[in-house]
């Protein structure tokens, strides 16, 4: 297993403090707050673990509310809100400085069979033939604002192998394209039978590219090359049927409207097989800078 997907379970490996309270810490950053996947991922976690084991996460919705402070401890509390004969839904806010920085409900399911349909898999290339993020980062680097991007996008990444399909936003400046995205993804290394703990990797995985398509649209690079300033207000994810995030997951993106200073992406994530594993639905502060 990569060292960095190590580092990246102990950050998800919450300690708990009381029966419905449970601590995380963070990881360094690329911009200097906590990653938004990050906050999902251990605040699920938090959640995941007040709820029996045969109930399957199968939705969450969830609110950024501040910038959370990477030196500083994230504090998560879980409200039992229901415990059904099916259902279990979970209410959680993670608080630093004595403030809450991000707010999620949760649903769990015990597994029954039911109807059956889905949105067939788009057409995309095989993901071994595409590069990885340590040989396709540097080509762009002097579309980056500091010379020292590239190496952190490629730390921050490290636990994960993500591939683009076609060139990303910072590959295009200035030349508006399709507000549409393709990214396959797995983690770097294999990883436990637990179902929540693919739930939480995909989670954490969801928030790095969702937006890509907006910029796309505008033909802007985004932070790293400073022609846009951003941040995750919202975030909603469904999870219809089992995946492992150790294997390879389709993410197909698109941007459907931006406006208001507020860019909207929405997505489906696919397991390499054809399987409609998650629907994904993000919006997020979209603005260009002002001189």
């Amino acid at each position: 297993m990569h060292q960095a997907l190590e580092s990246l379970l102990d950050l998800l490996d919450l300690e708990r403090i009381e029966e419905d309270i449970f601590r995380g810490r963070s990881r360094s950053a690329v911009v200097p707050r906590v990653f938004g996947g990050q906050v999902a991922a251990q605040a699920l976690v938090a959640a995941g673990r007040t709820v029996p084991a045969e109930r399957m996460a199968h939705s969450l919705h969830a609110y950024f509310l501040r910038a959370g402070d990477p030196g500083a401890p994230i504090v998560y509390t879980v409200d039992r809100i229901r415990d059904g004969a099916s259902f279990t839904t979970r209410r959680v806010v993670a608080i630093q400085h004595g403030q809450p920085i991000f707010h999620l409900s949760a649903s769990f399911q015990t597994y029954e069979e039911g109807m059956e349909h889905q949105a067939d898999m788009p057409p995309a290339p095989d993901p071994e033939s595409l590069p990885t993020a340590a040989e396709m980062l540097p080509r762009y680097a002097s579309a980056f604002r500091d010379e020292g991007v590239v190496d952190r996008l490629i730390e921050a990444r490290a636990a994960v192998d993500l591939r683009y399909v076609d060139a990303p936003p910072w590959g295009t400046v200035g030349t508006p394209r399709e507000p549409r995205s393709q990214v396959w993804f797995r983690t770097n290394g294999k990883l436990a039978d637990d179902p929540l703990l693919h739930v939480c990797l995909a989670t954490y995985v969801s928030d790095m590219t969702l937006l890509d398509s907006v910029l796309l649209a505008h033909g802007r690079g985004g932070w790293a090359v400073g022609d846009v300033v951003g941040a995750s207000l919202d975030h909603a994810m469904w999870f219809h049927r089992p995946f492992r995030a150790d294997e390879w997951l389709l993410y197909d993106q698109e941007s459907p409207s931006a406006s208001g200073g507020r860019g909207l992406g929405q997505a489906r994530i696919y397991t390499a097989d054809g399987r409609l594993a998650i629907t994904v639905i993000q919006e997020g502060v979209v603005r260009i800078p002002r001189a």
